[in-house]
């Protein structure tokens, strides 16, 4: 027979008054708790804020007519925008909202943002939608949802979600960097569905990072590589300097590099691609000792470190020879940044394509189950959109304080290049 101890009141007592007198033992519970409701409030915020500006926008252009650029037909026409606020539950948002203009009456009312101010279980259940899609990743059902409850059909917000898409892929396409000094160009690919798109992410001298340009089709494809790298030229990212390149790895996106910018820029293959490349050649109990031996040799000078490569590809010669040729392959290019002399945050920034596949993981992220791909611009609006709402949250690079040595180094990689030049002419 089972015996079974009874918790009275006193213990209850015995033990708040324990934790009372040791309150520092709830310390990590506390952190967790607090950092976790802060991770949920900055993604309901941002994610929030998106969707409900769009809601906004299909609402007025249900009453005024969809935006016609040097046109003013209509009796309600959109006037700009003003800021605004949605209560959301206990939570408020703030947004810009549009402002809509009678010819001759003055201000009309959005109506979605009249039914957000006004009616709080509507406001409630938008809250409610909102966090279901952000904890269960339902991203693409979200504004549907939302729009729904203020009475907007989902084909509307499809059409605008296109539209915006559309727009913001302009944007991107027309920005300049002329008077930025990108110092690291950071390229790598994702595959959505049956879809590839390549992006590139700068960074200039003072740490801040740049959305440069993406492309429908994949790093291993040497025309839309060396498409992306004109367009970049094009838009002011010229090759009269030399810059540090972090790249995936690809053969062709390598060979575009130096068509377009010159051999003598340094490039990096992302180290975190090829461990990835070597593990997949080798059976789960070889992966620790792979995983060991190559972070060790890449903290080694660059000859010591790929001796020490070499000789684990060796030993994996008879049984596991694709990880050795793995491993033997872009050898030179895993050490690039070793002969720089970097400092160590500075090193870890530029040893791997971390940086961009940030908003890769965004754009997984807001993919959700989406299992079929319409089209390469549908693949493309969506990595647009991942790539800007990445940039959004974009700080300062680590490191970023070192920054000038890497210029530094930079700068004497050019003279020895015009040097050399020189001679070649002389």
């Amino acid at each position: 027979m089972s015996s079974y101890q009874t918790v009275t009141p006193a213990d209850t007592q015995a033990l708040a008054s324990f934790l009372s007198c040791n309150g520092q033992l709830l310390l990590p519970m506390v952190q967790l708790i607090e950092q976790s409701q802060a991770a949920l409030d900055e993604v309901i915020d941002v994610t929030g804020r998106t969707m409900i500006e769009l809601i906004l926008q299909v609402s007025a252009d249900q009453v005024a007519g969809s935006k016609s650029p040097g046109k003013r037909t209509g009796e309600v026409r959109h006037h700009g925008t003003q800021g605004g606020v949605v209560h959301l539950k206990e939570r408020k948002l703030r947004v810009k909202r549009p402002r809509l203009r009678h010819r001759t009456d003055g201000e009309v009312e959005i109506p979605a943002y009249e039914a957000m101010r006004t009616r709080p279980r509507m406001a409630q259940r938008m809250m409610q939608i909102m966090i279901d899609g952000v904890s269960t990743r339902r991203y693409k059902n979200v504004i549907p949802e939302m729009a729904q409850s203020v009475g907007i059909s989902k084909s509307a917000v499809s059409r605008a979600n296109i539209q915006a898409g559309e727009k913001l892929l302009e944007e991107l396409a027309q920005r300049r960097f002329d008077d930025l000094d990108i110092l690291i160009i950071y390229i790598d690919g994702i595959a959505l569905g049956d879809y590839h798109v390549l992006g590139a992410i700068g960074v200039d001298s003072t740490g801040a990072k740049h959305v440069l340009g993406l492309r429908p089709g994949s790093s291993e494809n040497s025309v839309v590589a060396t498409d992306l790298l004109n367009d970049l030229v094009a838009r002011g990212v010229k090759p009269d300097r030399h810059r540090l390149f972090v790249i995936d790895g690809a053969k062709a996106l390598r060979n575009a590099i130096d068509a377009v910018y010159g051999s003598h820029n340094p490039v990096q293959r992302c180290r975190i691609h090829k461990l990835r490349n070597v593990i997949g050649h080798l059976p789960k109990d070889q992966h620790h000792n792979a995983r060991s031996t190559l972070a060790a040799a890449w903290k080694l000078d660059a000859a010591e470190g790929k001796k020490q490569i070499e000789q684990l590809a060796g030993w994996y010669e008879r049984k596991h020879p694709s990880a050795a040729a793995s491993l033997r392959e872009g050898l030179n290019e895993m050490f690039t940044i070793n002969g720089m002399n970097l400092p160590s945050k500075l090193m870890r920034c530029v040893s791997t394509t971390n940086i961009i596949e940030s908003a890769h993981w965004g754009a997984r992220q807001r993919v959700g189950r989406v299992r079929k791909w319409e089209s390469e611009s549908m693949a493309l609006r969506w990595s647009s959109c991942a790539f800007e709402a990445a940039s959004k949250q974009f700080r300062k690079v680590m490191g970023h304080q070192q920054l000038w040595m890497l210029k530094a180094h930079l700068d004497a990689i050019g003279k020895e290049a015009r040097v050399e030049q020189i001679k070649q002419v002389g």
